[in-house]
Parts: structure tokens; sequence; C-alpha cells
């Protein structure tokens, strides 16, 4: 799938591991899939880029403390058009705002929804380009 359709309003885009070990994620899930991973820091944050040869497909990040006490979990993004102008849709079908609208410098701006079943997705809405 090319960059331009992960980025269409409704395609899934981007997966993220959130764990308690992230070295031991890494060691992991690196030799399973045969990753790439790179060590970054945006905004003061410890993050590891997943790469599929040059490709960014996801990333593997401690559990933030605001969400201390959640086991270890993949989750995916989907893109949006406007996260901001979609959240009241979400309360409207009966679904939870978990985490309201934040900005990823560089990237754009997400939130994480909860559905009426429980599921958990977070929606991104990625800065234009060019």
């Amino acid at each position: 799938m090319s960059d331009t359709a992960m980025k269409q309003h409704g395609a899934f885009s981007w997966n993220e591991l959130l764990t308690t070990d992230v070295k031991g994620a890494k060691v992991f899930y690196g030799e399973l899939l045969g990753w790439t991973l790179q060590d970054v820091n945006p905004s003061g944050m410890d993050y590891t880029l997943v790469k599929l040869g040059e490709k960014e497909v996801g990333g593997i990040m401690a559990i933030p403390a605001q969400a201390a006490g959640m086991p270890p979990a993949w989750g995916s993004y989907v893109t949006v058009s406007d996260v901001d102008a979609l959240l009241p849709r979400v309360e409207k079908l009966g679904g939870k705002i978990r985490v309201p609208p934040q900005d990823i410098p560089g990237v754009g701006r997400f939130a994480v929804i909860q559905d009426p079943q429980g599921a958990m997705l977070s929606l991104i809405s990625y800065l234009k380009q060019g």
C-alpha cells in the first residue's frame, strides 16, 4: 500500500506498541520479523521507529504515565481528515473520547476513542505535506 493510500480518510495508517519492556520488545520483534529499529527522541520522548527496509511502518514506546497500569498492547491508527471535527460524531454514535486531541510535532494531531463495545482506536490527521 502506498503512503498516499494510507493517508486517506478511513485508512489504517500506523501501528504502535505500548509496552513495559521496550528493550525486550525490540529484540523480540526485530529478530522475529526482521524489522530495522531506529531510536528517535521526538519532543524529548524516547520512541523507536519500526522500519521495513527504509519504510517506516510503526513504532514502539513505553507505556506513558497517564496510561500506567494498562497491559502492553498494539494500537492502530486510522487516518481521518480532521480529528477535532470528527469527535462529536464519536460521542453521538455511543463512543467515548479516551485521549482528547493532541498534537504530535511534525506529524499531525491524534485522539484515542473507544467504541460502544469497548474497543480502543487512535484517530490521526496528518500534517499536509508540501
